[in-house]
């Protein structure tokens, strides 16, 4: 049995969910934010400039070139080599909040402008294939969730030193 899809209020309600959980832990992680786990792994900074990028680029970026388009070709880009670019490990982390949640912002308009025809409006993808509006806010929603739980990963990595025996609570061999 097959769920009906989200509807667009709940959609556009999971968005600003997720942004608000993304906000609360950045600033409380305050300058914290910029720590990395380990080389090469994201710090929560790097997080949110990815969730800058991934909604320019992969979703409200792409629902907006569907829209304005009969099946577009869509391009594909490179999240790592971004990151790399953007260098967000670098910046304060309050600035990269306001941006996101700018974005966010203008994102949750564009949903709830969509209507029911929109949401089968589709573009052609170089790797994937075809991609609906539909998809997309589904896609999303479930893009968003993997950078939260990232983002409360690198929280639990930065205080697991100073757990001591604690850890053994969370891990009994540690």
């Amino acid at each position: 049995m097959t769920e009906p899809p989200l509807d667009i209020e709940r959609i556009a309600a999971l968005l600003e969910a997720s942004a608000a959980a993304v906000l609360a832990e950045v600033e409380a992680l305050g300058d914290e934010a910029r720590w990395r786990p380990a080389p090469g792994e994201w710090s929560a900074s790097e997080c949110v400039g990815h969730l800058i990028e991934a909604e320019r680029r992969g979703f409200a970026g792409r629902i907006r070139i569907i829209l304005g388009a009969d099946r577009p070709r869509l391009e594909d880009w490179d999240p790592p080599a971004v990151a790399a670019a953007r260098h967000d490990d670098r910046r304060d982390p309050g600035e990269l909040l306001a941006e996101l949640l700018a974005i966010r912002a203008e994102s949750i308009d564009l949903v709830r402008s969509l209507r029911p025809e929109d949401l089968e409006r589709s573009g052609l993808h170089p790797e994937v294939g075809e991609l609906t509006v539909a998809g997309l806010l589904g896609e999303w929603v479930h893009h968003d969730r993997n950078h939260v739980k990232q983002v409360y990963s690198v929280v639990q990595a930065r205080v697991w030193p100073q757990m001591g025996n604690a850890r053994r609570f969370s891990d009994p061999s540690a």
